[in-house]
């Protein structure tokens, strides 16, 4: 039986929309992670409400056609919420930033990476 609140757990989500970035998966790997990879925003929520998850990398995009929220991330993050122990890195265009500040300000976030994404600053957000 998997204790939710496990701090041994080493599973990562990572959650492509729209990618365009290289595959960092044996990053992940090399860090101890096993990695779970979903490309829609509705398999992330449903990973997320039945799997403890240690990191949750995910992309903002900013969606227009949404009148109450920026984008699907808000609804990824409500679901990651109740997870107390996990770290969430967001990957986001420097031309959002200012639109992502709704979103960082009411959900809590480990890192924020601009594209391009540096490795470098990748790995110290999944070992910090």
């Amino acid at each position: 039986m998997t204790d939710k609140n496990n701090t041994a757990n080493k599973t990562l989500l990572a959650v492509i929309e729209q990618g365009g970035y290289p595959d960092f998966t044996s990053l992940y790997e090399a860090q101890g992670y096993q990695v779970v990879t979903v490309k829609s925003p509705r398999k992330a929520i449903s990973f997320l409400k039945k799997n403890p998850t240690a990191i949750l990398v995910a992309e903002f995009n900013y969606q227009t056609d949404f009148r109450d929220r920026t984008s699907s991330l808000e609804s990824i993050m409500a679901s990651a919420q109740h997870q107390k122990e996990i770290k969430v890195i967001i990957f986001i265009d420097k031309s959002n930033q200012e639109r992502f500040e709704k979103v960082s300000s009411r959900f809590a976030i480990h890192q924020i990476l601009m594209f391009p994404i540096d490795e470098v600053q990748l790995n110290y957000a999944l070992s910090g």
